[in-house]
């Protein structure tokens, strides 16, 4: 794979799916949600995404409020 080739695709992909303002980097924020979301725990989920620090997997993960009510009842 040459330099700048996944780059390269991924604007293609975004040009024909009419899609703007989307960055690669936010598919890592999605994942951390929908991982959480399933029930992994934070244990589970740094190991996939490859977080060291608790801090940083916070950031990433954008939990829906919904959910974490139905969790506690």
């Amino acid at each position: 794979m040459n330099e700048g080739s996944l780059e390269q695709v991924w604007r293609r992909l975004l040009i024909r799916a009419e899609i703007k303002g989307l960055r690669f980097h936010d598919l890592r924020h999605e994942g951390v949600s929908r991982l959480f979301e399933r029930g992994l725990n934070v244990i589970e989920v740094s190991s996939i995404s490859g977080h060291k620090e608790l801090r940083m997997l916070r950031r990433y993960a954008h939990l829906n409020a919904e959910d974490l009510v139905g969790r506690l009842g």
